[in-house]
């Protein structure tokens, strides 16, 4: 488990004292809630603070919508311990602003630069805010049917310290989630899909939220059970073992020396026979990827793509990433290219590269870069090649000219070129292919432009296949902190609404010239969306648009396109209109419907 998990347990609450006295009695389960003080809030977080000072570390946040994600996981704790102590999911409704308000005071102590409002969104919702109206173990048992409830209690009734328990019982939880807790009408501002993980952890399973395999299964949240003196005597126990493993060193080292000398004739004779295995194995490997890849693209020799590249010149690379970079090539037809050359060859690096291949060879859109083959080698004398080759777009991308210094400022014709087309661009992956595609990585730098302007979705490798109606639910969220849409950056649900809510984003810094987050030298953080909304909110709608846009358009246009980005950007997906629906939107006289408030 990383540090900001456990940080971020720890606090909440590692001892598991989160709650007074007054509330742990079981037999006063499910009593009427307006017993509870107005004032007082049931989650004692202080409880165990001593511990935390010893354990605390200042948090420093890598992946914001990661470790927002992980907040979420822990108040699934705190809430696991509230409805096996009282019945209840969450505490009355007239606590929540002291709850929320205690919990703040305990993450700023510790951690003042991080702001949860700003940074993840969240409010007193995300602890006291129901789902459904279902806020009692009754409720949710009533909620479900009997052959549901019966199979968490007969799959999740277990220990779940291995793999195949923790799975059966996470497959029975997933389809009672998606029956109930997902869909039209459910909101996802509280915590819906959390429910019937967190009813199995307090209720169906039999060690409870106390239990360490119980928290990491159902509620992703891993920690070190250890107390202060285990944990002493185990740096006791390392120093004594460091001690002896120096003494034992240098020993090692001489008969190491005299062994090596003896076995260097032996690794040469057999060095060239392991990397001729290693050749077969990994072509083999790459061959059984590529072979659902679409028979009708190119694949192109090591020797083309060489020649294309002046054998990949430094000159040549246009853009660089953490799994890849691209060159501009060109192909003995004289035609201009982009190369997509990877640099992870694992057996992952390799399916994550059929996975794009295969996204790209089932896409062909006017406003989607176009492929043109492909090409892999595992030759020992070239190394490990795997290599996308696509059609280049020459203007370069959408966050270049609204950002970058000196570039001319676009018109609104332009402007809205790049949105209608862009848009169906994005239809057409999600209405126009079966299975639809989910691009997850919907961003100004992920559209390209051509001469004309002409907008080009670009880089698949985080797009996913989905079949109707599935819903996909991730732990491990992927995308660019800004446009990542607030369910899937803190839930893990995936749909295509995610992509909606990424075009919205581009959409308001498209018409703005602001971009999608910012952050201020004080630490504070501020979400276009939300300041986009604040304008609407006051009728100064057309204060969106960006004061140096050369050649302005209708004024009711202009704030026709303001209120589909800001609906699109809707932080409850339910809300989001489709793509298809947003393309009618643009291109149309169609009325807009009305935004709910936020």
């Amino acid at each position: 488990m990383s540090m900001p998990y456990l940080m971020i347990f720890l606090l909440l609450g590692k001892g598991f004292g989160f709650f007074n006295a007054s509330f742990c009695s079981a037999g006063d389960n499910e009593n009427p809630r307006r017993q509870l003080s107005n004032f007082t809030c049931p989650l004692d977080f202080r409880s165990q603070r001593e511990l935390m000072i010893n354990n605390l570390q200042r948090l420093a946040f890598v992946d914001v919508p990661t470790e927002c994600q992980a907040i979420v996981h822990s108040t699934r704790l705190i809430r696991s311990y509230y409805l096996k102590s009282t019945g209840y999911f969450y505490p009355p409704f007239n606590t929540s602003d002291a709850c929320w308000n205690s919990y703040l005071d305990l993450v700023h102590e510790f951690i003042p630069e991080f702001n949860l409002q700003s940074t993840c969104g969240f409010n007193a919702g995300l602890i006291a805010q129901g789902c459904l109206n279902v806020s009692t173990q009754s409720q949710f048992e009533t909620l479900i049917t009997n052959s549901e409830l019966q199979d968490i209690r007969l799959s999740c009734n277990q220990s779940l310290a291995d793999n195949s328990s923790c799975a059966s019982c996470l497959s029975t939880l997933s389809r009672v989630q998606t029956a109930h807790f997902t869909g039209p009408g459910v909101s996802n501002t509280s915590d819906c899909a959390s429910y019937p993980y967190v009813y199995a952890a307090a209720v169906a399973n039999r060690d409870g939220p106390t239990d360490s395999n119980t928290v990491r299964c159902l509620l992703s949240i891993s920690f070190d059970p250890r107390n202060s003196h285990a944990k002493k005597k185990h740096l006791t126990e390392m120093w004594w073992g460091l001690a002896w493993c120096t003494c034992g060193l240098f020993g090692g080292v001489v008969i190491v020396w005299f062994i090596s000398r003896r076995k260097k004739r032996l690794i040469k004779r057999k060095s060239k026979w392991k990397r001729n295995m290693a050749h077969d194995e990994m072509v083999s490997h790459l061959e059984m990827e590529m072979s659902s890849v679409n028979s009708a693209i190119t694949k192109f020799t090591i020797e083309e793509i060489k020649k294309a590249t002046n054998n990949f010149s430094r000159d040549k690379i246009i853009g660089m990433g953490g799994y890849a970079n691209v060159y501009k090539g060109i192909l003995e037809d004289r035609t201009m290219v982009a190369l997509k050359r990877f640099k992870n060859c694992s057996a992952i690096g390799d399916a994550n590269f059929a996975h794009e291949v295969e996204v790209f060879a089932s896409v062909r859109h006017a406003n989607i870069v176009t492929l043109r083959g492909y090409c892999t080698t595992a030759a020992p004398a070239e190394g490990c090649q795997r290599i996308i080759v696509c059609d280049l777009v020459q203007n370069g991308s959408l966050h270049d000219h609204l950002f970058q210094p000196g570039k001319k400022k676009l018109s609104w014709p332009v402007r809205q070129k790049i949105a209608i087309g862009t848009a169906r661009g994005l239809a057409y992956l999600h209405f126009g292919l079966n299975p639809a595609v989910i691009h997850r990585d919907v961003k100004a730098s992920n559209i390209l432009l051509d001469e004309a302007f002409e907008p080009k979705l670009a880089d698949f490798g985080l797009a996913k296949f989905t079949p109707d109606g599935f819903s996909h639910l991730s732990t491990k969220v992927a995308g660019t902190l800004g446009y990542v849409s607030p369910e899937y950056a803190l839930y893990g649900q995936l749909t295509e609404k995610s992509d909606v809510y990424s075009f919205g984003v581009v959409l308001l810094e498209l018409l703005s010239g602001k971009e999608a987050f910012t952050s201020a030298d004080n630490g504070e953080t501020s979400l276009l969306t939300d300041w986009a909304w604040s304008l609407v909110r006051e009728h100064r709608t057309l204060a969106v648009i960006d004061e140096t846009m050369p050649e302005l358009g209708p004024p009711d246009i202009m704030e026709k396109y303001i209120l589909v980005a800001v609906l699109s950007s809707h932080p409850l997906s339910q809300a989001r209109p489709t793509m298809n629906q947003i393309v009618k939107l643009l291109e149309t006289d169609s009325l807009i419907p009305s935004i709910p408030d936020r």
